[in-house]
């Protein structure tokens, strides 16, 4: 057998690794969860998936319209802070990915819309996923925040790596409620999966970018959009890029490997934010954009 073909025969096991196999994922119709979903199905699992509500066409079409999700896509209505309401979900799942946790970037409630949704819903999915030994594994979709932040400035040659907690007191005092939320949801996480023998990986994306499966606008993109839309100055930051599809595939990587533990940071490229603000130019030269930074 030539090389091509022994590569070709590869490819496909991979792409099929999940037929037979049932998972879970949280948040079904998000950026990152929906090209979750999408790479799932192609690999032959068959999916059962939360979201707010299954019948609002708007949030869920873009899911059913999947290949292989009329076979193997299941919707399912979950609230994050109802006790017990991924019982259902997660019985007879051998993985389950928790996408779900709320991104807001500014809010006058942060406890009620943002802190106690992200906390209390990765308990609630971690105490479904201990009740039922179905699950062998379960990848929390985490964030860089939770790695790189602590309050002091670094020098030059400090590496920042899986191995960094962020300080939540820094962003509770510069009022970071998201970034607040994805430290403490992580810390609570580690905390109840060592205490009740649950299998935990974290994933760790920087700056999410790449093409959208959903209809509506996510955070990371909707940023760049109102740099299109003429915001006169963008702020003088580096930021830490990564492709949707990269984040997915990881994913589905933390899973399927037995060897993945721990905590992955998920990083394509470095690059300041005039770099966005060159590349927009570049394809749309008549837009005004912002040509100065804060």
């Amino acid at each position: 057998m030539n090389l091509s073909i022994q590569n070709f025969y590869k490819k496909e096991k991979e792409r099929m690794s999940g037929e037979g196999k049932v998972v879970c994922v949280t948040g079904g119709s998000g950026y990152i969860a929906s090209w979750l979903l999408k790479f799932l199905l192609q690999r032959g699992y068959t999916v059962k998936a939360t979201v707010r509500d299954p019948d609002d066409a708007k949030k869920t079409e873009h899911l059913r319209a999947l290949d292989g999700a009329k076979e193997r896509l299941l919707l399912f209505k979950a609230n994050l802070l109802e006790e017990g309401v991924f019982d259902a979900v997660v019985d007879g799942c051998e993985g389950v990915f928790h996408t779900a946790s709320p991104v807001i970037r500014s809010t006058n409630e942060p406890q009620a819309e943002i802190l106690e949704p992200a906390i209390k819903g990765t308990l609630n999915i971690l105490k479904s996923c201990a009740k039922f030994p179905s699950v062998k594994r379960v990848v929390l979709t985490s964030s860089i925040l939770t790695v790189m932040r602590k309050g002091q400035v670094l020098a030059s040659d400090v590496v920042v790596d899986e191995t960094w907690f962020a300080d939540p007191a820094f962003y509770q005092e510069n009022k970071r409620w998201y970034a607040l939320s994805k430290t403490l949801a992580e810390d609570a996480a580690w905390k109840f999966a060592k205490e009740n023998g649950i299998d935990l990986v974290t994933m760790h994306p920087g700056w999410v970018i790449g093409p959208l499966l959903q209809p509506t606008l996510n955070l990371t993109v909707e940023m760049v959009l109102n740099h299109i839309k003429g915001l006169e100055t963008f702020p003088d930051d580096i930021d830490r890029f990564v492709d949707v599809r990269d984040v997915s595939n990881a994913h589905i990587q933390a899973f399927e490997k037995a060897s993945a533990s721990g905590r992955y940071c998920l990083v394509g490229k470095l690059g300041h934010i005039s770099d966005i603000v060159k590349i927009v130019h570049e394809h749309y030269p008549t837009l005004r954009l912002p040509e100065r930074f804060v």
